[in-house]
């Protein structure tokens, strides 16, 4: 093993890494993700190989890993932290537990299980250790016991088969899928004997390893060095350079584990929901990677603030700080975004709003402002506020200003949140003004095929829902009641002109949401017959549509009636000043 600041690099046999080397998946890893896809290409690699060239070294890719040699007391042997290879290293040791429960050779089982764990002998005394540790991560732990380590484990399908369906833990669901993939892959290809495998496993496949005690230079090697394996992410070593804040193991365990059950909980929105977090603090456009906004903009900021010359304050400190701020955000975020505030509301007005922004809006920069004014004023007017900023964004993306643009107006919500001694005073700032005259503009022209027509058919459909009830879709397409090119020998052209269906066959008035997939022949038919045969079934759960369909007939009056109507409903609800005139023709 290399000295402290020693970077030692070598290549290695499968073999002699697990008969010789004992790894520990620190806490800062990333839970297990490989899939179907992952495995397929490893055991398609390493068959090919033995097939095609038994003779010659495979080369598997490498790992990284920081050395923590035994210390004599605390630790009483050698153990390496693995940074980069756990995909690979963990799905090794998962192939050796299959192959074992596959083989028939007494000797090919008894050198798996070898490859797999340590027999304890108190008369050597040697104790009884696993090729690998997940460290904080009992429930993987308990899964490679039961179904790795005992012999015969892998065998009990149905039961990893459950596992893989409903496990809370991320990695667990994946390892059981795993083990499952790799017993169909051997089941399916029978002419592949897996003594042969394990005999060119052990011997002709090697890696190359990477390691030092020295932690940073761990994590500069892993980013060059990655090559099969799932790399790290800038969360990752976030989280890791937080934990090494800490100064206590059990808080080192315990916001570890939060960080995880996070991870696995949000998936790919874990990163977004850290990347509103930044937001909230630094209330500016992210212009680096997350890790280096935490780092620049965070922990230690490099701007100056333009009115003092002096440089910006630490805005958060590293270690337990930063763990609580996360932790009570996730909180606010589950509870905002899980579906479940009927109890506050009495209804499910402000449920149904958020799976509306969330299922019509392009981006999701409302959340940072929305979890700031919930940290601070909880339920008081939450709903309310919530209007406001929907109304706000939406009515910028409506003007189409720019994504740069509307995330500077989401921001300085967020710094009038902060500003704001009372409720009142935040409605009060201006932060939510919206350009009504050009928002009107918009609103009565062709809006089909802009990207925020979705949008206003969804939130038309929320204006007209009773929110004792929840609101439920899943395809939605936009539909024309007057079709865009309709036969020459229908009714819509005895009804239409040319010009008034180039005027008005893509206004808000002529749309509707439906609840499938369009149908290009069946949005041709007549008025009745399309009412009858097409949007039966498939807009029941659209309050606009239904509204619409009450239509008996659909006529340039009625199309016009209508578009009148939804405009007006917008109008109000976004606060849009309407002519008395055009109030009264559409009976207000």
């Amino acid at each position: 093993m290399p000295s402290r600041g020693e970077i030692k690099s070598e290549k290695i046999l499968v073999k002699d890494i697990f008969s010789r080397m004992w790894f520990r998946i620190p806490e800062y890893q990333r839970p297990y993700v490989w899939g179907r896809e992952e495995i397929d290409d490893l055991l398609d690699d390493l068959t090919f190989a033995m097939a095609e060239k038994p003779d010659f070294e495979y080369f598997l890719g490498s790992f990284v890993f920081q050395s923590k040699p035994a210390d004599g007391d605390a630790q009483t042997f050698d153990e390496n932290d693995l940074l980069d290879g756990q995909q690979r290293m963990a799905t090794l040791l998962m192939l050796f537990g299959v192959i074992r429960d596959l083989a028939k050779d007494p000797q090919a089982k008894k050198d798996c299980q070898e490859c797999i764990y340590q027999q304890a002998s108190q008369y050597r005394k040697i104790p009884e250790r696993t090729r690998l540790v997940f460290a904080i991560r009992e429930e993987i732990q308990q899964f490679i016991n039961k179904f790795i380590k005992a012999d015969g484990g892998t065998q009990c399908e149905s039961d990893i088969a459950k596992l893989a369906e409903r496990d809370d833990s991320l990695s667990v669901r994946n390892m059981a899928k795993a083990v499952l993939e790799l017993r169909r892959f051997f089941r399916e290809n029978q002419d592949i004997k897996v003594e042969d495998l394990l005999h060119f496993l052990l011997n002709k496949v090697l890696l190359i390893y990477v390691s030092t005690e020295d932690l940073e230079d761990a994590f500069r090697l892993f980013t060059i060095l990655n090559d099969r394996g799932i790399p790290l992410r800038n969360s990752d070593i976030l989280k890791s350079m937080n934990l090494g804040a800490l100064d206590k193991n059990e808080d080192k365990v315990k916001y570890a584990k939060m960080w995880e059950e996070a991870e696995g909980e949000l998936g790919d929105d874990f990163d977004r929901f850290l990347n509103h977090v930044r937001t909230i603090l630094v209330k500016d456009k992210a212009r680096q990677s997350l890790l280096q906004e935490f780092e620049d903009k965070i922990y230690a900021p490099k701007e100056k603030d333009k009115a003092t010359g002096q440089k910006k304050p630490v805005l958060l400190k590293k270690g337990r700080e930063t763990f609580e701020l996360i932790e009570r955000y996730l909180g606010h975020y589950r509870t905002l975004l899980g579906g479940q505030n009927y109890d506050e509301f009495k209804r499910f007005a402000f449920d149904n709003l958020i799976k509306m922004m969330l299922t019509g809006l392009p981006a999701t920069d409302w959340i940072p402002p929305l979890l700031r004014y919930f940290d601070k004023f909880k339920y008081a007017r939450l709903l309310e506020f919530l209007q406001r900023l929907d109304n706000k964004f939406s009515a910028d993306l409506i003007c189409q200003l720019t994504p740069t643009d509307r995330i500077a107006a989401m921001n300085k919500v967020i710094q009038a949140i902060d500003d704001a001694a009372t409720i009142d005073g935040l409605f009060a700032s201006g932060c939510f003004d919206i350009d009504a005259a050009g928002c009107a503009r918009v609103l009565d022209g062709p809006v089909y095929g802009r990207r925020f027509a979705k949008y206003l058919l969804l939130k038309l459909d929320y204006l007209y829902q009773n929110h004792d009830l929840r609101m439920h879709f899943e395809t939605l397409s936009v539909e024309h009641v007057l079709p865009q090119n309709p036969a020459d020998d229908s009714q819509w052209v005895a009804d239409f002109t040319e010009s008034e269906r180039a005027e008005w066959t893509d206004k808000l008035g002529n749309l509707v949401l439906i609840t499938q997939r369009k149908n290009s022949s069946q949005g041709r038919l007549d008025y009745a017959e399309k009412k009858k045969r097409y949007f039966d079934k498939c807009i029941d759960t659209c309050p606009n549509s239904l509204r619409v369909l009450q239509y008996p007939t659909w006529t340039p009056a009625d199309l016009k009636g209508n578009h009148r109507t939804v405009r007006l409903k917008l109008h109000q609800h976004y606060g849009i000043p309407e002519p008395i005139e055009a109030a009264k023709e559409a009976g207000v």
